[in-house]
């Protein structure tokens, strides 16, 4: 597939997803978000993109289920997720009324996304040295020159801090003694929010442990990390995400948790071996 701009093809098998913007993205969504008998939806697009079944189910529970497995799809597939794969795929599933009414849309957010390409690079300082520099410290346990990597990252609301405070009583300072990476507590000032998690999550903590709460639902940084933990760890194969429920919820548990086995503390019949289970869990190579 090739689209066409003012002096040459373009072809859309090296456009990145990251080129179509949210306009586009709500779009795909407003075709294959309502389920039809006579036409591919949103569940054979997942299937074909290589979801599986309970993946796919759980989806169903989402406000808007091709945003989500756009978004999962593009983590996942890395440099492979392109435009011209996104496209195939739908002819695939015998959408191309979809990519006919989208085309527009597409076509210009990829012009956008040549047009800043071919932006002149910024001039940066020459430097004193062509030494490669030394990590800067983004935790208060970094050494010069050494991060410090931890067992899991803790993805929690404020309201929850007191929970978390317990985690690190439980899990810190006794045998167990892993190490936790709060965000309040450890991650130094002045850097960008997303790009130290992001950093945080993939490479530093060797998994995530998000406490869901009401108040967990309505968080964007929570939603960010628990997605982005997803995305490393498809079909959990990697037990890299463990959630846990510590008290009471008035809504529904997220459903993209939900092929996940879940740490509730609440249940009585489990609130005696919960510490030794998570510690177990978070032990692990």
């Amino acid at each position: 597939m090739a689209c066409c701009d003012d002096e040459s093809t373009v072809h859309y098998e090296t456009i990145p997803m990251t080129a179509l913007n949210m306009s586009v993205r709500k779009k795909f969504g407003l075709f294959l978000n309502p389920r039809s008998t006579v036409a591919s939806d949103w569940m054979a697009v997942a299937e074909l993109m290589g979801f599986t079944y309970l993946e796919i189910r759980n989806y169903e529970l989402s406000r808007n289920p091709t945003l989500d497995i756009l978004d999962t799809w593009q983590s996942r597939s890395g440099p492979c997720a392109t435009v011209g794969k996104l496209l195939s795929i739908l002819e695939e599933a015998e959408r191309m009324d979809v990519v006919e009414d989208l085309r527009p849309m597409i076509d210009e957010d990829i012009r956008r996304h040549l047009e800043k390409k071919e932006e002149p690079p910024l001039q940066v300082p020459v430097v004193d040295s062509c030494a490669p520099r030394t990590p800067e410290p983004i935790t208060t346990r970094d050494e010069e020159g050494t991060p410090e990597l931890f067992d899991a990252f803790i993805c929690y609301c404020q309201s929850d801090l007191s929970f978390v405070y317990e985690m690190i009583h439980k899990l810190e300072q006794t045998e167990s003694s892993l190490k936790l990476c709060v965000f309040d507590r450890d991650v130094l000032p002045g850097s960008c929010v997303w790009t130290i998690t992001s950093e945080l999550i993939e490479k530093r903590c060797k998994r995530l442990v998000a406490v869901i709460s009401d108040e967990y639902l309505d968080s964007d940084a929570c939603a960010f990390q628990t997605k982005f933990a997803l995305s490393l760890c498809p079909g959990a194969r990697t037990k890299r995400l463990i959630p846990v429920v510590y008290k009471p919820m008035k809504k529904q548990f997220p459903s993209i948790l939900r092929f996940l086995t879940v740490l509730d503390y609440t249940r009585p019949c489990s609130e005696a071996w919960f510490w030794s289970r998570l510690s177990r869990a978070l032990s692990l190579k």
